[in-house]
């Protein structure tokens, strides 16, 4: 038994072992799904291995059989051939088996009549140059077998087109459309391009706790984590009052888990900034949460964010880095996913291609918040009724339809909106000190057609300062103790920014609804 394990390591690392021409082997990723042993005990038996290969790298004809596994599409059947359609979600057509009748064994033929959209199967034989003009080349099975059933009758993904409303009511099985599953993939070659942009310039990558006592924005839009029985209320543990006599009406937390009051994370910069103050540069890419009750397009209450952070670096490091960041990435997916940025520019945003080019090609513009809010005035003064929110003054927040006029028509490409109002803005930011610390150095990149997608600033590094804005917004410099130690102990100007994930994948994909995302 030994020896026969041996022999099957052996023959799964030798890719040369194998005449198979596929862009699989070639990179050495195919799997051995399926041996052929023989019954000899004995001594270790030759072995045949057949080689899985992904949709997606089925380019060239194979000399010998290959195994596809996904789940049906389609299926035609005619008198001599039956054509089955298999997606595996490598790509976005998946591939075509043909499988001729009459060379088929029976167990082959009763598993062929169990076939319905949905159902997961594998099937073995050649890859071959196709006869039809919509792939290279296909599969002529000779065997196929249903791996897992899906009755039609109550399948709720039918062959037409659904909605993407509808299918947020089904998110268990929507990964199987193309859309979704077009996103997934975008998703993941963002991603992974994120983490080589920053492994490449030399930035550290750091895991930042999800469980934390602190609120970096200041916000109070947080999600809480207990282990007392909130469903008992008159059980909940009360603090005392200032006599010990009696009970106020306060949760006491130093009988919770923790001791003390403890939240999801809305961000992971305040832990970030811990390492950027001792490794220099350092990234964090992990979930986030907000307990922000918006209903639109655009927020989350969970999401992931990218957080760089940048030791001995002012605001304009930060926007350098984030500019050059979002250029590699999307290029990174342009040169990718062609065929994913077809589909979305066919069925949701016919300039997509052309915009994500643009933003590639095309320097980052720069403008400070007073201009921006001067060039708003001027517009909105022409005609207020188009606007839906038409006032706007120093210190407005900038909505969604301000930002995309910057970025749209304004400028007409993406636009860095940077030294906003002190407050409207978070207590860590740096005080200007040009003027009087009304505005804070501070930073937003607004882009065409999402608005805001990514957010930084210069961190306030002055412990006094500091000390003084979290007194302004009531923060308790207990709960803060660490993060005030960085200012202590060899204090540096620092910046570093936020990318909000999902907003950048409902950008590159051209979808509206972050929900897709």
């Amino acid at each position: 038994l030994v020896a026969m394990w041996c022999t099957i390591h052996r023959l799964t690392t030798r890719v040369s072992a194998f005449s198979f021409n596929s862009a699989a082997t070639r990179r050495h990723n195919f799997q051995p799904v399926a041996l052929r042993l023989s019954s000899t005990t004995s001594e270790a038996a030759p072995l045949a291995v057949i080689p899985r290969v992904k949709a997606s790298d089925a380019t060239d004809a194979s000399e010998g059989p290959v195994l596809i596994k996904g789940w049906v599409r389609t299926l035609r059947k005619q008198k001599e051939v039956a054509f089955v359609q298999i997606n595996d979600g490598s790509n976005l057509g998946g591939i075509q088996c043909v499988v001729p009748l009459s060379e088929i064994d029976e167990d082959t033929k009763k598993e062929l009549d169990k076939v319905s959209t949905g159902c997961a199967v594998v099937v073995e034989g050649p890859l071959v140059k196709s006869q039809g003009g919509k792939q290279a080349v296909e599969v002529t099975a000779n065997k196929l077998k249903v791996v897992g059933d899906c009755p039609g009758d109550t399948y709720p993904l039918a062959k037409k087109r659904h909605s993407l409303e509808y299918l947020r009511t089904i998110a268990h099985l929507r990964p199987r459309t193309n859309t979704i599953a077009a996103v997934a993939r975008v998703r993941s070659h963002l991603a992974g391009a994120i983490h080589s942009f920053f492994q490449e310039v030399g930035f550290v990558y750091v895991q930042t706790p999800l469980i934390t006592a602190s609120d970096c924005e200041g916000a109070g839009e947080l999600f809480r984590v207990t282990t007392l029985e909130m469903d008992k209320v008159s059980d909940l543990p009360l603090k005392k009052t200032e006599d010990g006599k009696g009970t106020t009406d306060e949760i006491d937390h130093s009988q919770d888990f923790f001791g003390k009051p403890a939240y999801l994370t809305v961000s992971g910069q305040l832990g970030g900034e811990t390492y950027a103050s001792a490794l220099g540069d350092i990234y964090t890419f992990g979930p986030t949460f907000r307990a922000e009750n918006s209903q639109t397009t655009r927020h989350l209450a969970e999401f992931h964010m990218v957080e760089p952070e940048m030791a001995f670096a002012d605001l304009d490091s930060a926007m350098e880095n984030a500019e050059q960041m979002l250029q590699y990435v999307v290029k990174h997916v342009l040169d990718k996913c062609k065929e994913d940025l077809e589909f979305f520019a066919k069925f949701y945003d016919k300039e997509l291609v052309k915009k994500l080019e643009a933003l590639v090609e095309q320097p980052f513009a720069r403008v400070s918040y007073r201009e921006a809010i001067a060039y708003l005035q001027e517009e909105i003064a022409k005609d207020p009724s188009k606007w839906q929110f038409p006032d706007v003054e120093f210190g407005t927040d900038l909505s969604t339809e301000h930002e995309r006029w910057l970025a749209e028509t304004k400028f007409g490409s993406c636009v860095f909106v940077y030294n906003y109002p002190k407050a409207i803005k978070a207590f860590y930011m740096r005080d200007n000190d040009e003027d009087g610390g009304e505005t804070v150095n501070a930073m937003d990149l607004l882009v065409p057609g999402v608005g805001e997608l990514v957010g930084g600033s210069q961190r306030e590094e002055r412990l006094d300062v500091l000390l003084d804005k979290m007194g302004e917004l009531e923060l308790d410099p207990e709960d803060y103790w660490w993060y005030l130690d960085l200012r202590r102990f060899g204090s540096v100007p620092h910046a570093g920014y936020g990318l909000g994930f999902e907003r950048l994948v409902t950008y590159v994909c051209g979808i509206e609804n972050i929900r897709e995302a």
